[in-house]
């Protein structure tokens, strides 16, 4: 198995859930298992655009990650490609729906040996990034 497929419904509409990717403040904010912290280089919010970023571990690691924004279409999907290993395509999709939007999650690795061994990893930490992602859309503004 390559592909890990998870999708949260979050009570705000599409151009709410799309303003915590756009916004590279609220992203580096939420962005990443519970525990982490971002330090972003770069983020070029766009098609093509660039994404330098090193995520800080709760143990105090500091895993540092380039990535490009493959699509970027406003209110509806997102796709990053994670350059640095393990290597990954992530599709993000946003759907309206009956209690605001649906965020569908969709990360695809190139090299199964490897997906197969960090799977343990890499279920629980997609659910706690959409858990963040939740939190930081529902945050009070100014909060």
């Amino acid at each position: 198995m390559t592909t890990f497929r998870t999708s949260r419904d979050i009570p705000a509409p599409p151009d709410e859930v799309f303003a915590a990717f756009s916004d590279a403040a609220r992203l580096a904010r939420w962005w990443g298992p519970a525990g982490f912290s971002n330090t972003f280089h770069l983020c070029q919010f766009v098609p093509g655009g660039r994404w330098s970023l090193v995520m800080h571990g709760p143990d105090g690691g500091n895993h540092p990650n380039e990535s490009v924004f493959e699509e970027v279409e406003p209110q509806e999907k997102i796709v990053v490609r994670h350059e640095s290993k393990p290597r990954y395509r992530l599709v993000i999709t946003l759907r309206p729906s009956a209690g605001g939007t649906t965020v569908s999650w969709v990360q695809t690795f190139e090299d199964a040996d490897v997906a197969s061994r960090i799977e343990h990893i890499v279920v629980p930490a997609n659910e706690q990034n959409l858990d963040r992602l939740s939190a930081e859309v529902m945050r009070e503004p100014g909060g």
